[in-house]
């Protein structure tokens, strides 16, 4: 959620950068500012009231000592009716406070500098590239082929036990997706970031505070009798780590790494492109988020991306970085970038990572802040990537290391999964 005060303090600027990304943007960010000078002038008469009753009070007070009955009673009678108009004003004023939070809520995150316009990902802008597509032998399978053909992964019992979209993995195929876990998780932990554990419902609170709702209420799972959420992604419960903190400067920045199942509803999810492994309602991702000093995000996105491109090299995956235009970014995000490996067998780009900075936008629900040197309490910075999300990794590592009767996988892995083939 945008700061109000950045709002006030930086009106053109805004307006400038929000044009890129919604319509009518200087309207809807003056009925903004708008309902915030209502608010301040409702509260203004709201303190001055406050304050009289409060001298009236000590007034009345001092007049029964004196025993000047008459005029403490009409002390009484005044501040009875300041009383009445407080009351009326407090309404008005939780009024506007309610429509002025629920617009806050429906803006999106201001795009960075560095974003480009553009209405969707046609127009996102591919900034590097890496690997040789692999040439596959004549009559390569897709992976939701080789999963049937060598018993790894099993989609029609997932189904039947839950629906589409939920796959059971088996055997090699069970052991990879654990070896992707591990080693994922590790080189994180390498890199400095510490490893947690977390709930995989949430709150309402916490779907808020990382700006799923009201945005993406459509694509969570509710259990509507607790009011809880199935996460949609490890960076909801593990950013709510941070909710109603105040760090010292010295305290950042925080680095966080997490493994969850995740859960998505995915509606309206059809087609060829969503076969398989590339679209589904359960699955499993590692994350890593950082809290960060403003002046020092930008260069913690860098090293993010730099850390993504590392492990996804290593497995020897071609791939490329993209950089997402206005009309791509998700709701909550200033800067994006998608890493995408080629799948060789579908002849297609399959996203595997994407790697945010949030700005303040996400520390502004989440109360989250810290203290600068001279104790001024100011917003942080969050940012969050995918190190990596796993259903497309694994089909990307099923087609390209395909060979007719064995599937290779990545050497790095090896010592993970115990086993150098799929027979």
């Amino acid at each position: 959620m945008l700061n109000i005060g950045f709002l006030r303090n930086n009106r053109e600027e805004v307006v400038k950068r929000l044009s890129i990304r919604i319509d009518n943007a200087q309207k809807k960010i003056e009925d903004i500012l708008n309902l915030d000078s209502q608010r301040r002038e409702e509260q203004s008469k709201l303190d001055s009231i406050a304050s009289e009753l409060n001298n009236i009070s000590k007034e009345i007070g001092l007049l029964f000592k004196t025993e000047n009955n008459k005029k403490a009673s009409a002390l009484k009678n005044k501040a009875s009716q300041l009383k009445i108009r407080k009351d009326e004003i407090s309404k008005q004023l939780s009024h506007v406070a309610d429509q002025l939070h629920q617009s806050l809520c429906e803006i999106p995150n201001i795009p960075d500098s560095a974003v480009a316009k553009g209405y969707s990902s046609d127009d996102n802008e591919e900034i590097y590239r890496f690997g040789e597509i692999p040439k596959l032998y004549h009559g390569a399978l897709s992976h939701w082929e080789l999963a049937k053909k060598f018993d790894i992964i099993d989609f029609d019992m997932g189904s039947k036990i839950t629906g589409s979209g939920f796959p059971v993995y088996k055997g090699k195929g069970a052991r990879l997706q654990r070896a992707l876990i591990n080693y994922f998780i590790d080189k994180n932990v390498a890199a400095g970031y510490n490893e947690i554990q977390v709930p995989y419902l949430v709150n309402e609170a916490s779907a808020f505070g990382t700006g799923q709702l009201p945005d993406k209420e459509g694509q969570m799972y509710h259990i509507v009798n607790d009011n809880l959420f199935l996460i949609p992604t490890g960076e909801v419960p593990a950013t709510n780590i941070f909710r109603d903190v105040i760090f010292e400067l010295n305290e950042l920045p925080k680095k966080l790494t997490t493994y969850t199942p995740c859960f998505r509803r995915e509606a309206g999810s059809y087609g060829a492109h969503v076969r398989g492994l590339n679209r589904l309602h359960q699955f499993d991702k590692v994350e890593i988020l950082r809290v960060e000093n403003p002046k020092e995000s930008h260069k913690a996105l860098e090293e993010m991306i730099s850390h993504v491109k590392g492990i996804v090299e290593e497995l020897n995956l071609p791939y490329r970085i993209l950089k997402l235009c206005s009309g791509d970014l998700g709701f909550t995000s200033s800067l994006t970038y998608d890493f995408e490996i080629f799948s060789a067998a579908q002849k297609q780009w399959l996203e595997i990572s994407s790697v945010s900075n949030f700005g303040s936008f996400q520390a502004n629900r989440l109360k989250l802040r810290y203290r600068c040197a001279d104790g001024k309490i100011e917003l942080p910075h969050t940012l969050n990537g995918s190190s990596l999300a796993l259903p497309r990794v694994m089909a990307g590592i099923l087609e390209n290391y395909q060979k007719e009767e064995i599937i290779k996988i990545p050497e790095i892995l090896i010592p993970y999964a115990g086993f150098e083939y799929i027979d």
